[in-house]
Protein backbone atom coordinates (compact mmCIF):
# COMPACT_ATOMS: atom_id res chain seq x y z
CA UNK A 1 0.00 0.00 0.00
CA UNK A 2 1.33 3.16 -0.90
CA UNK A 3 2.73 5.48 1.78
CA UNK A 4 0.79 9.01 2.70
CA UNK A 5 2.69 12.11 3.19
CA UNK A 6 4.83 13.33 5.72
CA UNK A 7 6.13 16.47 7.52
CA UNK A 8 9.70 16.68 8.53
CA UNK A 9 11.29 19.61 10.64
CA UNK A 10 14.65 21.25 9.21
CA UNK A 11 16.95 23.94 9.70
CA UNK A 12 15.37 25.89 6.35
CA UNK A 13 11.52 25.20 8.14
CA UNK A 14 9.32 22.38 7.37
CA UNK A 15 9.77 20.12 4.90
CA UNK A 16 7.74 17.14 2.74
CA UNK A 17 9.74 13.92 3.36
CA UNK A 18 10.48 11.20 0.66
CA UNK A 19 8.32 8.34 1.58
CA UNK A 20 8.39 6.79 -1.94
CA UNK A 21 11.76 6.73 -2.88
CA UNK A 22 11.41 3.66 -6.05
CA UNK A 23 8.27 5.39 -7.39
CA UNK A 24 7.46 5.40 -11.11
CA UNK A 25 4.53 7.90 -12.84
CA UNK A 26 2.48 7.05 -16.07
CA UNK A 27 0.90 8.76 -18.42
CA UNK A 28 -1.83 6.62 -20.18
CA UNK A 29 -3.34 7.46 -23.32
CA UNK A 30 -5.06 4.85 -26.03
CA UNK A 31 -1.88 4.72 -27.93
CA UNK A 32 0.85 5.04 -25.92
CA UNK A 33 2.15 5.38 -22.15
CA UNK A 34 4.84 7.58 -21.12
CA UNK A 35 6.75 6.44 -17.97
CA UNK A 36 9.05 8.40 -15.94
CA UNK A 37 11.47 7.05 -13.36
CA UNK A 38 13.72 9.08 -10.75
CA UNK A 39 16.80 9.95 -13.15
CA UNK A 40 19.45 8.36 -10.52
CA UNK A 41 17.80 5.06 -12.50
CA UNK A 42 18.85 5.48 -16.20
CA UNK A 43 19.90 7.93 -18.56
CA UNK A 44 16.83 8.11 -20.29
CA UNK A 45 14.38 8.12 -17.50
CA UNK A 46 11.31 9.40 -19.03
CA UNK A 47 10.34 7.56 -21.92
CA UNK A 48 7.36 6.66 -24.33
CA UNK A 49 5.96 3.14 -25.05
CA UNK A 50 3.00 2.05 -27.57
CA UNK A 51 0.58 0.22 -25.53
CA UNK A 52 0.35 -2.95 -27.34
CA UNK A 53 0.61 -6.49 -24.92
CA UNK A 54 4.51 -6.20 -25.94
CA UNK A 55 4.52 -2.94 -24.80
CA UNK A 56 3.43 -3.24 -21.63
CA UNK A 57 5.71 -6.07 -20.83
CA UNK A 58 8.52 -3.70 -21.62
CA UNK A 59 7.13 -1.54 -19.32
CA UNK A 60 7.01 -4.22 -16.52
CA UNK A 61 10.71 -4.83 -17.09
CA UNK A 62 12.35 -1.72 -17.47
CA UNK A 63 10.63 -0.85 -14.19
CA UNK A 64 11.67 -3.83 -12.34
CA UNK A 65 15.38 -3.18 -13.67
CA UNK A 66 14.79 0.30 -12.90
CA UNK A 67 14.14 -1.09 -9.33
CA UNK A 68 10.61 0.59 -9.26
CA UNK A 69 8.61 -0.74 -6.26
CA UNK A 70 5.56 1.19 -6.82
CA UNK A 71 3.94 3.02 -9.53
CA UNK A 72 1.12 5.68 -10.06
CA UNK A 73 -1.13 6.17 -12.54
CA UNK A 74 -3.95 8.62 -13.65
CA UNK A 75 -7.77 6.96 -14.59
CA UNK A 76 -7.55 7.48 -17.97
CA UNK A 77 -11.02 6.02 -19.00
CA UNK A 78 -10.59 2.42 -19.42
CA UNK A 79 -7.34 1.94 -21.22
CA UNK A 80 -5.61 2.22 -17.66
CA UNK A 81 -7.01 -1.12 -16.66
CA UNK A 82 -4.77 -4.05 -18.61
CA UNK A 83 -1.01 -1.86 -17.58
CA UNK A 84 -2.99 -1.80 -14.13
CA UNK A 85 -3.44 -5.42 -13.69
CA UNK A 86 -0.19 -6.53 -15.28
CA UNK A 87 1.96 -4.18 -13.13
CA UNK A 88 0.23 -5.79 -10.14
CA UNK A 89 0.99 -9.47 -11.29
CA UNK A 90 4.57 -8.33 -11.57
CA UNK A 91 4.34 -7.71 -8.26
CA UNK A 92 4.38 -3.62 -8.00
CA UNK A 93 2.47 -1.53 -5.54
CA UNK A 94 0.56 0.03 -8.23
CA UNK A 95 -1.87 3.43 -6.98
CA UNK A 96 -4.66 4.20 -9.59
CA UNK A 97 -5.66 8.55 -8.90
CA UNK A 98 -8.52 10.53 -9.85
CA UNK A 99 -6.96 12.79 -12.72
CA UNK A 100 -9.20 15.79 -10.69
CA UNK A 101 -6.36 15.19 -7.51
CA UNK A 102 -3.65 14.99 -10.11
CA UNK A 103 -3.79 17.83 -12.15
CA UNK A 104 -0.61 19.58 -13.48
CA UNK A 105 0.55 22.51 -11.87
CA UNK A 106 3.07 23.13 -14.58
CA UNK A 107 2.85 25.83 -17.43
CA UNK A 108 3.77 23.31 -20.32
CA UNK A 109 1.41 20.28 -20.29
CA UNK A 110 2.84 17.16 -22.29
CA UNK A 111 2.58 13.60 -21.60
CA UNK A 112 5.95 14.12 -20.50
CA UNK A 113 5.42 16.28 -17.99
CA UNK A 114 2.47 14.32 -16.68
CA UNK A 115 4.33 11.29 -16.19
CA UNK A 116 7.00 13.34 -14.15
CA UNK A 117 4.37 15.44 -12.29
CA UNK A 118 2.56 11.77 -11.21
CA UNK A 119 6.29 10.25 -10.10
CA UNK A 120 6.99 14.02 -8.14
CA UNK A 121 3.72 13.74 -6.08
CA UNK A 122 3.58 10.08 -5.49
CA UNK A 123 7.24 10.01 -4.32
CA UNK A 124 6.29 12.73 -1.46
CA UNK A 125 2.92 10.76 -0.73
CA UNK A 126 0.79 13.17 -2.60
CA UNK A 127 -1.63 10.66 -4.86
CA UNK A 128 -4.60 9.36 -3.17
CA UNK A 129 -5.50 6.00 -4.54
CA UNK A 130 -9.00 5.32 -5.91
CA UNK A 131 -10.82 2.35 -4.76
CA UNK A 132 -9.95 -1.36 -6.64
CA UNK A 133 -11.56 -4.17 -5.91
CA UNK A 134 -9.42 -7.71 -6.45
CA UNK A 135 -9.39 -9.75 -9.39
CA UNK A 136 -11.74 -11.91 -8.92
CA UNK A 137 -14.27 -9.36 -7.53
CA UNK A 138 -13.53 -7.31 -10.78
CA UNK A 139 -14.87 -10.16 -12.76
CA UNK A 140 -17.61 -10.67 -10.91
CA UNK A 141 -18.39 -7.26 -11.38
CA UNK A 142 -17.76 -7.22 -14.91
CA UNK A 143 -20.96 -10.05 -15.08
CA UNK A 144 -23.11 -8.26 -12.85
CA UNK A 145 -22.81 -4.99 -14.70
CA UNK A 146 -23.34 -6.97 -18.05
CA UNK A 147 -26.82 -9.07 -16.59
CA UNK A 148 -27.38 -5.21 -15.47
CA UNK A 149 -27.75 -4.10 -19.35
CA UNK A 150 -29.27 -7.62 -20.66
CA UNK A 151 -32.10 -7.00 -18.17
CA UNK A 152 -32.84 -3.82 -19.28
CA UNK A 153 -32.48 -4.83 -23.16
CA UNK A 154 -35.32 -7.66 -22.09
CA UNK A 155 -37.07 -4.95 -20.29
CA UNK A 156 -36.92 -2.67 -23.78
CA UNK A 157 -38.55 -5.60 -25.64
CA UNK A 158 -41.43 -5.90 -23.30
CA UNK A 159 -41.99 -2.37 -23.91
CA UNK A 160 -42.01 -2.88 -27.82
CA UNK A 161 -44.75 -5.92 -27.00
CA UNK A 162 -46.86 -3.52 -25.33
CA UNK A 163 -45.99 -1.33 -28.25
CA UNK A 164 -47.11 -3.41 -31.25
CA UNK A 165 -50.11 -4.67 -28.74
CA UNK A 166 -51.28 -1.43 -28.67
CA UNK A 167 -51.18 -0.33 -32.01
CA UNK A 168 -53.33 -3.40 -32.96
CA UNK A 169 -55.77 -2.08 -30.56
CA UNK A 170 -55.13 -5.14 -28.24
CA UNK A 171 -55.72 -3.80 -24.85
CA UNK A 172 -54.65 -6.90 -23.11
CA UNK A 173 -52.45 -4.55 -20.51
CA UNK A 174 -55.37 -3.14 -19.15
CA UNK A 175 -57.06 -5.61 -18.35
CA UNK A 176 -54.20 -8.25 -16.92
CA UNK A 177 -51.64 -6.52 -14.98
CA UNK A 178 -48.41 -8.40 -15.66
CA UNK A 179 -48.09 -9.17 -19.19
CA UNK A 180 -45.06 -11.39 -18.63
CA UNK A 181 -47.10 -13.64 -16.25
CA UNK A 182 -48.48 -16.83 -16.96
CA UNK A 183 -51.49 -15.54 -18.45
CA UNK A 184 -50.00 -13.07 -20.74
CA UNK A 185 -47.42 -14.65 -21.90
CA UNK A 186 -49.93 -17.86 -22.69
CA UNK A 187 -52.59 -15.19 -25.07
CA UNK A 188 -49.02 -13.77 -26.53
CA UNK A 189 -47.65 -17.04 -27.17
CA UNK A 190 -51.04 -18.07 -28.85
CA UNK A 191 -50.85 -14.77 -31.06
CA UNK A 192 -47.97 -15.13 -32.56
CA UNK A 193 -48.75 -19.00 -33.50
CA UNK A 194 -51.86 -17.39 -35.21
CA UNK A 195 -54.82 -18.15 -33.01
CA UNK A 196 -56.53 -14.48 -33.37
CA UNK A 197 -59.97 -15.41 -32.14
CA UNK A 198 -60.47 -13.49 -29.35
CA UNK A 199 -62.96 -16.32 -27.11
CA UNK A 200 -60.20 -19.31 -27.76
CA UNK A 201 -57.69 -16.54 -26.77
CA UNK A 202 -59.44 -15.41 -23.49
CA UNK A 203 -59.60 -19.02 -22.17
CA UNK A 204 -56.53 -19.27 -21.82
CA UNK A 205 -56.05 -17.19 -18.98
CA UNK A 206 -55.81 -18.35 -15.16
CA UNK A 207 -58.71 -18.71 -13.44
CA UNK A 208 -56.82 -15.89 -10.80
CA UNK A 209 -57.04 -13.52 -13.39
CA UNK A 210 -59.55 -10.41 -11.61
CA UNK A 211 -60.90 -9.49 -15.15
CA UNK A 212 -63.39 -12.10 -16.62
CA UNK A 213 -63.22 -14.33 -19.49
CA UNK A 214 -65.57 -11.61 -21.56
CA UNK A 215 -63.43 -8.90 -20.54
CA UNK A 216 -60.58 -10.25 -22.10
CA UNK A 217 -62.18 -11.43 -24.81
CA UNK A 218 -62.94 -7.94 -25.71
CA UNK A 219 -59.95 -6.54 -25.08
CA UNK A 220 -58.08 -8.97 -27.63
CA UNK A 221 -60.30 -7.72 -30.35
CA UNK A 222 -57.89 -6.02 -32.72
CA UNK A 223 -56.82 -5.37 -36.14
CA UNK A 224 -54.30 -8.27 -36.45
CA UNK A 225 -51.79 -6.21 -38.47
CA UNK A 226 -49.10 -8.28 -40.22
CA UNK A 227 -46.36 -5.97 -40.08
CA UNK A 228 -47.52 -5.20 -36.42
CA UNK A 229 -47.54 -9.27 -35.25
CA UNK A 230 -44.15 -9.47 -37.02
CA UNK A 231 -42.72 -7.06 -34.81
CA UNK A 232 -44.29 -8.83 -31.95
CA UNK A 233 -42.83 -12.19 -32.64
CA UNK A 234 -39.19 -10.96 -33.00
CA UNK A 235 -39.95 -9.19 -29.82
CA UNK A 236 -40.76 -12.22 -27.74
CA UNK A 237 -37.92 -13.89 -29.71
CA UNK A 238 -35.32 -11.18 -28.47
CA UNK A 239 -36.78 -10.94 -24.94
CA UNK A 240 -36.52 -15.05 -24.74
CA UNK A 241 -32.52 -14.35 -26.28
CA UNK A 242 -32.09 -11.99 -23.19
CA UNK A 243 -33.56 -14.24 -20.77
CA UNK A 244 -31.15 -17.57 -21.84
CA UNK A 245 -28.13 -15.01 -21.70
CA UNK A 246 -29.00 -13.79 -18.51
CA UNK A 247 -29.25 -17.44 -17.31
CA UNK A 248 -25.51 -18.38 -18.50
CA UNK A 249 -24.08 -15.41 -17.11
CA UNK A 250 -25.16 -16.21 -13.59
CA UNK A 251 -24.22 -19.83 -14.41
CA UNK A 252 -20.47 -18.07 -14.91
CA UNK A 253 -20.73 -15.86 -12.21
CA UNK A 254 -22.11 -18.83 -9.84
CA UNK A 255 -18.78 -20.66 -11.06
CA UNK A 256 -16.52 -17.48 -9.95
CA UNK A 257 -18.26 -16.90 -6.96
CA UNK A 258 -17.50 -20.55 -5.68
CA UNK A 259 -13.92 -19.71 -6.35
CA UNK A 260 -14.03 -16.52 -4.64
CA UNK A 261 -15.77 -17.90 -1.73
CA UNK A 262 -13.36 -20.81 -1.59
CA UNK A 263 -10.00 -18.45 -1.52
CA UNK A 264 -11.33 -16.10 0.87
CA UNK A 265 -13.57 -18.08 3.57
CA UNK A 266 -10.69 -20.77 4.47
CA UNK A 267 -12.85 -22.17 7.56
CA UNK A 268 -13.12 -18.22 8.57
CA UNK A 269 -16.88 -17.70 8.41
CA UNK A 270 -19.47 -19.29 10.86
CA UNK A 271 -22.47 -20.63 10.95
CA UNK A 272 -25.14 -19.08 8.46
CA UNK A 273 -28.06 -18.38 10.30
CA UNK A 274 -30.34 -17.50 6.57
CA UNK A 275 -32.99 -15.43 6.64
CA UNK A 276 -36.87 -15.94 5.42
CA UNK A 277 -36.72 -13.34 2.77
CA UNK A 278 -37.92 -14.41 -0.40
CA UNK A 279 -35.94 -14.51 -3.74
CA UNK A 280 -38.50 -15.49 -6.47
CA UNK A 281 -39.39 -11.70 -7.42
CA UNK A 282 -38.79 -11.26 -11.56
CA UNK A 283 -35.61 -10.71 -12.35
CA UNK A 284 -34.03 -12.14 -8.86
CA UNK A 285 -30.61 -14.66 -9.64
CA UNK A 286 -30.93 -17.93 -9.25
CA UNK A 287 -27.55 -18.09 -7.79
CA UNK A 288 -28.03 -18.86 -3.51
CA UNK A 289 -26.31 -15.17 -2.81
CA UNK A 290 -26.80 -15.66 0.81
CA UNK A 291 -24.70 -18.08 0.89
CA UNK A 292 -21.81 -16.80 -1.18
CA UNK A 293 -21.93 -13.06 0.49
CA UNK A 294 -21.76 -15.12 4.16
CA UNK A 295 -18.40 -17.13 2.86
CA UNK A 296 -17.13 -13.95 1.30
CA UNK A 297 -17.96 -11.55 4.33
CA UNK A 298 -18.27 -13.50 7.22
CA UNK A 299 -21.79 -12.00 8.42
CA UNK A 300 -24.85 -12.25 6.38
CA UNK A 301 -25.64 -9.16 4.78
CA UNK A 302 -29.47 -9.87 3.69
CA UNK A 303 -30.26 -9.92 7.58
CA UNK A 304 -30.41 -6.35 7.06
CA UNK A 305 -33.78 -4.76 5.62
CA UNK A 306 -34.01 -3.93 2.35
CA UNK A 307 -30.98 -6.17 1.07
CA UNK A 308 -32.22 -8.48 -1.69
CA UNK A 309 -30.54 -10.84 -3.80
CA UNK A 310 -29.74 -9.19 -6.51
CA UNK A 311 -28.61 -5.99 -4.48
CA UNK A 312 -25.97 -8.63 -2.60
CA UNK A 313 -24.82 -9.77 -5.53
CA UNK A 314 -23.97 -6.51 -7.09
CA UNK A 315 -22.39 -5.59 -4.01
CA UNK A 316 -20.00 -8.60 -4.20
CA UNK A 317 -18.36 -7.70 -7.53
CA UNK A 318 -18.42 -3.56 -6.19
CA UNK A 319 -16.55 -3.90 -3.14
CA UNK A 320 -14.68 -7.29 -3.06
CA UNK A 321 -14.13 -9.08 0.49
CA UNK A 322 -11.60 -6.85 1.99
CA UNK A 323 -13.32 -3.15 1.27
CA UNK A 324 -13.33 -2.44 5.16
CA UNK A 325 -9.48 -2.67 5.24
CA UNK A 326 -9.10 -0.15 2.67
CA UNK A 327 -11.26 2.57 4.54
CA UNK A 328 -10.13 4.03 7.68
CA UNK A 329 -13.14 4.70 9.20
CA UNK A 330 -17.06 4.35 8.62
CA UNK A 331 -17.68 8.36 7.10
CA UNK A 332 -15.05 7.46 4.88
CA UNK A 333 -16.49 4.57 2.96
CA UNK A 334 -19.94 6.98 3.43
CA UNK A 335 -18.34 9.30 1.56
CA UNK A 336 -17.06 7.15 -1.18
CA UNK A 337 -20.18 5.56 -1.45
CA UNK A 338 -21.43 9.78 -1.97
CA UNK A 339 -23.85 9.14 0.61
CA UNK A 340 -22.58 12.54 2.96
CA UNK A 341 -23.02 16.14 2.69
CA UNK A 342 -20.32 17.88 0.97
CA UNK A 343 -19.80 20.65 4.19
CA UNK A 344 -18.49 23.86 2.12
CA UNK A 345 -17.11 26.28 5.40
CA UNK A 346 -15.20 29.96 4.51
CA UNK A 347 -14.83 31.74 7.30
CA UNK A 348 -16.84 29.77 9.73
CA UNK A 349 -19.98 30.33 7.57
CA UNK A 350 -21.28 26.73 5.59
CA UNK A 351 -21.86 27.73 2.26
CA UNK A 352 -23.45 24.60 1.10
CA UNK A 353 -23.91 21.09 2.40
CA UNK A 354 -25.48 19.57 -0.70
CA UNK A 355 -24.56 15.81 -1.88
CA UNK A 356 -21.89 16.16 -4.72
CA UNK A 357 -23.55 14.84 -8.52
CA UNK A 358 -21.50 12.24 -9.10
CA UNK A 359 -22.51 8.49 -9.47
CA UNK A 360 -21.68 5.36 -7.32
CA UNK A 361 -22.20 2.21 -8.21
CA UNK A 362 -22.56 1.30 -3.98
CA UNK A 363 -24.18 4.05 -3.34
CA UNK A 364 -26.88 3.54 -6.40
CA UNK A 365 -27.23 0.07 -5.09
CA UNK A 366 -27.95 1.43 -1.39
CA UNK A 367 -30.43 3.67 -2.62
CA UNK A 368 -32.64 1.39 -4.13
CA UNK A 369 -32.57 -0.73 -1.05
CA UNK A 370 -33.21 2.42 1.00
CA UNK A 371 -36.61 3.17 -1.63
CA UNK A 372 -37.64 -0.55 -0.24
CA UNK A 373 -38.26 0.19 3.35
CA UNK A 374 -40.46 2.81 3.14
CA UNK A 375 -43.37 0.64 4.51
CA UNK A 376 -41.33 -1.35 6.47
CA UNK A 377 -42.49 -1.64 9.94
CA UNK A 378 -39.03 -2.49 11.50
CA UNK A 379 -36.63 0.09 12.41
CA UNK A 380 -35.16 1.27 9.35
CA UNK A 381 -38.77 1.53 8.57
CA UNK A 382 -39.46 3.75 11.26
CA UNK A 383 -36.16 5.82 10.60
CA UNK A 384 -37.25 6.22 6.89
CA UNK A 385 -40.37 8.01 7.59
CA UNK A 386 -39.14 10.02 10.29
CA UNK A 387 -36.10 11.54 8.17
CA UNK A 388 -39.48 11.97 5.32
CA UNK A 389 -41.47 13.66 8.06
CA UNK A 390 -38.46 16.08 8.05
CA UNK A 391 -36.82 16.82 5.40
CA UNK A 392 -38.78 15.23 2.60
CA UNK A 393 -38.89 11.93 0.41
CA UNK A 394 -35.95 11.95 -1.64
CA UNK A 395 -33.50 13.24 1.56
CA UNK A 396 -34.88 10.51 3.64
CA UNK A 397 -33.93 7.77 0.60
CA UNK A 398 -30.55 9.18 1.28
CA UNK A 399 -30.26 9.40 5.04
CA UNK A 400 -31.14 5.59 4.77
CA UNK A 401 -28.66 4.71 2.47
CA UNK A 402 -26.14 6.33 4.70
CA UNK A 403 -27.17 4.17 7.24
CA UNK A 404 -27.30 0.86 5.52
CA UNK A 405 -23.96 2.07 4.35
CA UNK A 406 -22.92 2.12 8.14
CA UNK A 407 -24.46 -0.52 9.10
CA UNK A 408 -22.78 -2.85 6.14
CA UNK A 409 -19.37 -1.35 6.96
CA UNK A 410 -19.75 -2.11 10.91
CA UNK A 411 -20.81 -5.67 10.27
CA UNK A 412 -17.78 -6.65 7.69
CA UNK A 413 -15.26 -4.43 9.98
CA UNK A 414 -15.90 -5.93 13.43
CA UNK A 415 -17.45 -9.46 12.00
CA UNK A 416 -21.12 -8.75 13.38
CA UNK A 417 -24.28 -10.24 12.49
CA UNK A 418 -27.20 -7.70 12.05
CA UNK A 419 -28.72 -6.24 15.33
CA UNK A 420 -31.69 -3.81 14.78
CA UNK A 421 -30.38 -1.62 17.40
CA UNK A 422 -28.09 -0.64 15.10
CA UNK A 423 -30.40 1.45 13.37
CA UNK A 424 -31.06 3.36 16.61
CA UNK A 425 -34.84 3.43 18.80
CA UNK A 426 -37.66 1.65 17.34
CA UNK A 427 -41.40 3.37 17.01
CA UNK A 428 -42.51 2.32 20.56
CA UNK A 429 -39.62 3.87 21.92
CA UNK A 430 -39.96 6.97 20.01
CA UNK A 431 -43.37 7.07 21.42
CA UNK A 432 -42.22 7.08 25.11
CA UNK A 433 -40.08 9.67 24.56
CA UNK A 434 -42.20 12.39 22.82
CA UNK A 435 -44.92 11.33 26.00
CA UNK A 436 -41.97 12.29 28.27
CA UNK A 437 -40.92 15.38 26.27
CA UNK A 438 -44.88 16.30 26.08
CA UNK A 439 -45.01 15.76 29.98
CA UNK A 440 -41.92 18.10 30.98
CA UNK A 441 -42.89 20.82 28.48
CA UNK A 442 -46.36 20.51 30.01
CA UNK A 443 -45.25 20.55 33.49
CA UNK A 444 -43.25 23.44 32.95
CA UNK A 445 -46.29 25.73 31.60
CA UNK A 446 -47.91 24.84 34.65
CA UNK A 447 -45.04 26.33 36.61
CA UNK A 448 -45.32 29.19 34.82
CA UNK A 449 -48.72 29.61 35.02
CA UNK A 450 -48.63 29.40 38.97
CA UNK A 451 -46.16 32.02 39.21
CA UNK A 452 -48.62 34.57 37.92
CA UNK A 453 -51.25 36.05 39.99
CA UNK A 454 -54.39 34.88 39.11
CA UNK A 455 -56.17 37.78 40.83
CA UNK A 456 -54.62 40.33 38.14
CA UNK A 457 -56.05 38.19 35.47
CA UNK A 458 -58.77 39.76 33.23
CA UNK A 459 -62.40 38.27 33.46
CA UNK A 460 -61.94 36.49 30.07
CA UNK A 461 -58.27 35.11 30.25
Amino acid sequence: MAKVARKIKTRKGLRLKIVNPDAAGIDIADGEMQVCVPEDRDGENNRRFDSFTCDLREICAWLKACRITTVAMEATGVYWLNIFLMLQEEGFDVVLANPLQVKNMMDEKTDEADAEWLMLLHTYGMVKPCFQPDNIARKIRNLTRHRSSMIMSASREVQHMQKAMEQMNIKLSTVISDILGKSGQAIIRAVIAGNHDPKSLAQLANWRCKASRETIAKSLEGTWDEDLLFILAQSVELYDTYQGKVAACEREMERLMMQYAARVDQGKAGELIRTKKRSNYRNAPAIDTEKYAHAVWGVNLMAITGVASGSLLQLIGELGHDFASKFDTCNKFCKWCNLSPNNKTTGGKLISSHIPRRKNPVGQILRQCANTVKDDKGELGVYFRRMKSRQGHMQAIVATAHKIARIIYTMVKHRREYDPRMVGCDEKELLERKIARTTMQLKRLNEKLGMVDLGTLPANA
